[in-house]
């Protein structure tokens, strides 16, 4: 069964890649910045697999975009701004203008989907905007339960508590989880957020994906008997890093688990460029599009780079243009180097296929807002089933 989706605050389009992924065809897709636009369309008009049969990207402010024809649809996803919550940030919150999260919840009592999905970072779990995300939460819960003129949002935050505390019924059954995405696949340790509702008449309770990758199957990949993960790179035993202190007991605790608590192992940054050339130090050789060496980066406090053995630190989008430590490569020697476009978009899990439009600076802006497409993919698998199973037994899931 193929599900019907609006996708807000697209960005480059990792989160609606995800869900095409599962059979779900986009009815619109919105972005208002006019690079992140042009990659969907570049991609668009080159037939890459699954953009290939998106609509024209909406081009524009969402908060004017309207909602008449998508009455009922099944999905309504996006991640609004980041920004106003990003620990990365200035933090603003409620009080940055960049705060989408109104128009998301504007989008879910305008079209009353079966479902709705956002991501967000972190920073909205920070103790400074519990109240706020609980604000969201709620709102979520009763979209219809609208803001009057001129009422501050703690007063309608009451209202929303006062009106579930007297037993009011929900409209949307919401849960929120926060995941590492490199428990999922990802070679990256990026923690994300993803909010999730159902409209009560059709769902019972969802369950998130359980992890599939864990650090601890890293370890044993990289120092159990034979050390696999560096026979597997071919990294000979004179250039492998030094056992970390304490290993031996560890390995023994988790040689000890039970085998049905296994997980597959994180994904490193070797894992996920190793077959690239060094664009550095192979500069004439560009066997995959946008791998160029970018000169400047440096280590400092803080900004230390990703260790080529780990999965990478979260890719950031920066104020103005790129930081430092969070996009660079930390070679075992020490040395540093910005991650390469294409580099930066495999642990985003992007195809290769698929093409970034914009200056270096404005392309990583991209990527450092993106929701990684297999993070995406697993998310979107877990509800577009759910939702499927609801539809396909609508007297066991309305009685929920």
């Amino acid at each position: 069964m193929q599900l019907q989706s609006i996708e807000l605050f697209a960005g480059a389009g990792g989160l609606a890649l995800g869900f095409s992924e599962h059979d779900v065809a986009h009815q619109a897709v919105v972005e208002w910045n006019s690079h992140a636009c042009e990659t969907i369309r570049r991609n668009k008009r080159a037939d890459v697999e699954l953009v290939a049969h998106w609509p024209d990207v909406t081009e524009g402010d969402v908060r004017i975009f309207r909602y008449d024809a998508f009455q009922g649809i099944d999905l309504v996803t996006g991640g609004p701004p980041c920004q106003p919550f990003s620990m990365g940030g200035k933090a603003g919150g409620f009080l940055d203008p960049r705060d989408m999260f109104p128009q998301a919840i504007r989008a879910v009592r305008e079209t009353q989907p079966g479902a709705f999905v956002f991501e967000n970072v972190q920073g909205l779990k920070r103790e400074a905007f519990a109240d706020y995300f609980r604000y969201i939460l709620l709102q979520l819960e009763f979209p219809t339960m609208q803001t009057r003129t001129g009422e501050a949002w703690a007063r309608h935050l009451a209202r929303l508590d006062s009106h579930k505390a007297a037993g009011a019924r929900s409209e949307y059954h919401v849960d929120w989880r926060l995941v590492n995405a490199a428990n999922y696949g990802v070679p990256q340790k990026r923690m994300r957020i993803f909010i999730v509702g159902f409209r009560v008449d059709i769902t019972n309770p969802f369950e998130f994906p359980i992890a599939t990758h864990s650090h601890d199957a890293l370890l044993l990949d990289q120092w159990g008997a034979g050390g696999a993960y560096w026979e597997r790179h071919r990294v000979a035993r004179r250039n492998r890093p030094a056992r970390p202190e304490g290993i031996e007991r560890k390995l023994q605790g988790l040689l000890d688990l039970d085998p049905a608590q296994a997980r597959l192992p994180w994904l490193t940054v070797r894992d996920a460029i190793s077959d690239l050339p060094d664009p550095e130090r192979r500069p004439d050789v560009e066997l995959v599009q946008a791998h160029r060496f970018q000169p400047g980066a440096r280590s400092y406090a803080g900004h230390t780079g990703s260790p080529l053995d780990e999965p990478a630190k979260a890719l950031k989008a920066g104020d103005h243009g790129v930081p430092g430590g969070e996009n660079m490569l930390r070679r075992p020697d020490g040395s540093v180097r910005y991650f390469t476009v294409r580099e930066s978009a495999r642990i985003q899990t992007f195809s290769d296929k698929f093409i970034f439009e914009g200056t270096w600076g404005e392309t990583m802006r991209q990527l450092g807002n993106a929701v990684p497409v297999r993070l995406a993919s697993v998310v979107a698998g877990g509800v577009c089933g759910h939702l499927r199973a609801a539809y396909q037994a609508p007297m066991l899931f309305a009685a929920a």
